[in-house]
């Protein structure tokens, strides 16, 4: 890599707002966004897979159905 490919690098504006990790507090990184490292990338995605992560539904679904009528 020469110098000037270098100096041109680093006058590329960002193109997200920096942000912390959702995981740690953390700054966010670039190559992990929105996360600041693959550790906090692989913590978020275990919670997924194991369903931690889960969108609350109604205890009585046929309450829920009349409510659409």
């Amino acid at each position: 890599m020469t110098e000037e490919t270098k100096k041109s690098g680093s006058n590329v504006a960002p193109l997200r707002a920096p942000r912390p990790c959702p995981e740690c507090g953390r700054p966010s990184h670039r190559e992990h966004y929105p996360f600041c490292s693959d550790r906090c990338r692989n913590v978020d995605l275990n919670r997924w897979l194991s369903g931690s992560y889960a969108i609350p539904v109604a205890d009585d679904e046929s309450k829920a159905d009349d409510d659409d009528r």
